[in-house]
């Protein structure tokens, strides 16, 4: 009994230790942005809820387009202007290309080291180069070409299977899934984990279920994070979940390359990073491919899937934007071919959906945070070092003052050509944008344009398509999308040849 009363007394002791701390330093701070009133020791904390760009949006809307909210212990200044956004990336880009160290980085993000989790300096610097040399060039996308147009196919003729002279009722969100994740795996080991012609249906069924785990850990904010005595006392037992998994993925990413030193016959990334290796031991060291292929795996998959499930989904809402794409694929392309990569330049209005999609629908609609590394302004306020800032795209997409009726669907809005960096960001923007949006815009467009092609699309029921989004890090949608299909005439054509 006595213990238990000294443990709790502890608590609200380190408690309220913190809360003076924080305090004290937001008094030193002066003249942040605007700020909702806050609670001790928790700040801000309860007013977060999902969808957390939503609930940001709303605050910003209160108390303007710059806001600074308590996360616990740590400042977060929460951007949801564009002026602002290009200024944090043109005269504070520097400054702010640090990560804030949260502790699912230190697990599954080999501390700290990997492309995304890194530090600003000469290691991410490192990364940076190799990946766009070595894995998002163009001629490294064209090598892995045909693993996209055969991955396309197998769900083009899966979903041919029952739909070939009828509409079939097909649920779409897990062949999406099944598909980026089908592509990612074959560029980076040779492999299919979805589907027919798996090698291995064990270490299959392993890896997915760890991506799963690490993808839920990943899109729920751990307490911990900003009230360290959480941390201190293991709170729900994070970190020793986020230690267990990480060691179960690092063996099974020590198999896959382990298994391509001993057989080099295929010409995957692994192989060529184990080339590299060879000539230059001492960085590209294991641990280095371990956590691009990490990376690669966790940002390329689910981000892309949602992204074509959104699309689908807004297109059902909008049967005369269905029909305009379907009519600019026939004339371009015709119905006795599949639309390929080299089309895509040729299909505008394809484009337009896509670019459209983009801004209603972005895959992380709150981009991945920055970190400040030194004091700097945004917008007049003072941002202290170490603070974390967060934009909010999704708020900026839909902004009235930059985009026309911005909650409708109107791919021909981005007919005038292109649009600035600043109002339209899927992929981030600055030094720390995302180097893989070349791989998803390929990945979109084809796959996009193939359903278009190849099948009529219809609604399950004269309703529309539930547009209301999901808890998780992608803005998944909250509802699973289920379509009608059935084939048009290129798949007869095909399937027989």
């Amino acid at each position: 009994m006595e213990s238990a009363w000294a443990y709790t007394f502890l608590s609200v002791l380190l408690l309220l230790i913190t809360f003076k701390f924080v305090s004290k330093r937001r008094e030193r701070r002066g003249n942040l942005p605007p700020s909702p009133p806050a609670l001790p020791v928790i700040g801000h904390l309860h007013l977060l809820k999902p969808p957390l760009h939503r609930t940001l949006y709303s605050l910003s809307q209160k108390h303007g387009p710059i806001l600074s909210l308590q996360f616990g212990t740590r400042l977060v200044v929460v951007v949801s202007s564009p002026s602002a956004v290009e200024e944090c990336f043109t005269k504070n880009d520097v400054v702010l290309a640090n990560r804030p160290k949260f502790v699912i980085g230190k697990y599954t993000g080999y501390n700290y080291t990997t492309m995304v989790g890194a530090p600003y300096g000469d290691h991410w610097r490192n990364l940076r180069r190799l990946s766009a040399l070595e894995i998002f060039s163009s001629s490294r996308l064209n090598m892995f070409l045909s693993i996209r147009q055969e991955e396309i196919k197998l769900l083009l003729r899966r979903l041919n299977q029952n739909s070939s002279r009828t509409f079939a009722k097909v649920e779409l969100k897990s062949k999406f899934s099944e598909l980026t994740f089908n592509i990612i795996i074959r560029m980076i080991a040779g492999k299919r984990y979805f589907g027919d012609d798996v090698a291995d249906d064990k270490e299959a069924k392993q890896f997915r279920e760890l991506i799963r785990e690490i993808v839920k850990y990943g899109g729920a904010s751990n307490p911990g994070d900003f009230l360290p005595v959480l941390r201190w006392i293991d709170y729900q037992k994070v970190e020793k979940n986020l230690a267990r998994l990480s060691r179960k993925m690092d063996s099974l990413l020590q198999g896959l390359i382990d298994e391509h030193r001993r057989d080099r016959s295929t010409n995957s990334m692994i192989d060529h990073l184990l080339s590299l290796q060879e000539s230059e031991p001492e960085y590209y060291t294991d641990q280095i491919i371990k956590g691009l292929m990490l990376v690669m795996i966790t940002a390329g998959t689910d981000t892309s899937a949602v992204t074509i499930e959104w699309a689908m989904s807004l297109l059902l809402n909008h049967p005369d934007v269905l029909k305009k794409a379907k009519t600019e694929l026939d004339t371009h392309v015709g119905q006795d071919r599949f639309i390929d990569e080299s089309d895509l330049s040729k299909l505008h209005y394809l484009r337009c959906i896509i670019l459209e999609t983009f801004r209603l629908c972005p895959a992380a609609p709150l981009l991945v945070p920055h970190m400040s590394s030194d004091d700097c302004t945004i917008g007049g306020y003072n941002v202290p070092r170490d603070t974390i800032v967060l934009v909010n795209a999704w708020a900026i997409h839909r902004d009235p003052e930059f985009w026309d009726d911005p909650t409708s669907f109107k791919p021909e809005r981005f007919e005038g050509g292109d649009v600035e960096a600043h109002k339209l960001m899927p992929f981030g923007m600055g030094r720390r944008a995302c180097p893989g949006a070349g791989l998803a815009q390929r990945m979109v467009g084809l796959t996009l344009g193939s359903l278009i092609q190849c099948f009529e699309w219809e609604r399950v029921s004269e309703m529309e398509v539930d547009l209301t989004e999901g808890k998780g890090l992608t803005m998944p949608k909250a509802e699973p999308l289920e379509a009608m299909c059935k084939a048009r005439e290129i798949m007869h054509k095909v399937s027989c040849k």
